[in-house]
């Protein structure tokens, strides 16, 4: 067992009870602080970090509910939250004179940013450190200011270390909605929605398998229906239908088997019918 399946109370059932119950743990003193994380770190002891877990699951709800502005559900948020405060539980050194609410709070926010990049989108609108601090930046700011002007981006831009380009770009994002991928509940049936032009049929499993064991069926019934004929005939084909690049005329085969055209073109024909019939039977 690890500090991250220490039982904690569960978000999953009523919001408000779960904080009335972090609510109601009591907070620690510093030398008890000390005491407990000296006791996980040296000695393993799972007790005493839960109870390091349980005085801060308070903090955990506190710094959530800075982040209800991006319409994800709040316990999902206190959830990732404490994840961060877990691991940084299990990082926390008290011999470093800092208390762990002062530890944690980078964790605890580290973990609920990830969440909201992986979830708040489909699409991915921060990768890198300079843009992820530029998306919460501009979040932020948009709260408070609405638009922001040409003065502001450049403002923007010069204190997080980005082109201004990317501040627009970031602001655009920001301001446009997220698109359904299917029609709601209370749309009509026939709704144009991204799934209606995303959907290829084709690339569907079944389709893809079926068409694949076709192509196989056809590849070795025609090599099946080719080593069926003699050779002329074999001959004639390959050099009339098989050789994409520079095909052979009837004259030209008349020539080489010192036949006429006509003749050509019968065996072409006979070889045709033997070839469509061994195909036939190998499908």
């Amino acid at each position: 067992m690890t500090a991250y399946s220490l039982p904690i109370p569960s978000v999953a059932g009523s919001l408000e009870n779960y904080i009335q119950t972090v609510n109601s743990f009591p907070l620690l003193t510093q030398e008890q602080e000390v005491e407990y994380a000296r006791r996980f770190r040296q000695e393993n002891d799972l007790e005493a970090a839960r109870q390091l877990v349980l005085s801060h699951l308070r903090v955990v709800v506190a710094i959530a509910r800075g982040y209800m502005g991006y319409g994800l559900p709040q316990a999902d948020l206190i959830q990732e939250g404490n994840i961060g405060l877990m691991k940084a539980v299990k990082r926390f050194d008290p011999e470093r004179g800092v208390r762990l609410v002062s530890f944690a709070v980078h964790w605890i926010r580290a973990e609920i940013h990830e969440f909201i990049l992986r979830n708040w989108r489909i699409v991915k609108i921060a990768t890198t450190k300079a843009q992820r601090k530029l998306f919460f930046n501009l979040r932020s700011l948009k709260q408070s200011l609405g638009t922001m002007g040409a003065a502001d981006v450049k403002a923007m831009a010069r204190q997080l270390g980005v082109k201004a380009e990317e501040v627009v770009e970031m602001e655009t994002r920001l301001g446009g909605r997220d698109v359904a991928l299917e029609p709601l509940a209370d749309e009509e049936e026939d709704a144009f929605t991204p799934i209606s032009y995303l959907t290829a049929e084709n690339a569907e499993p079944a389709r893809l398998l079926e068409h694949e064991e076709t192509a196989r069926l056809r590849s070795a019934g025609l090599e099946k229906a080719i080593d069926s004929l003699d050779a002329r005939s074999r001959r004639i084909i390959e050099a009339r239908w098989l050789n994409e690049k520079n095909p052979a005329t009837l004259h030209d085969l008349a020539s080489e088997f010192g036949v006429s055209a006509e003749r050509i073109r019968q065996i072409e024909n006979k070889a045709l019918a033997k070839m469509k019939g061994v195909i036939a039977a190998t499908a």
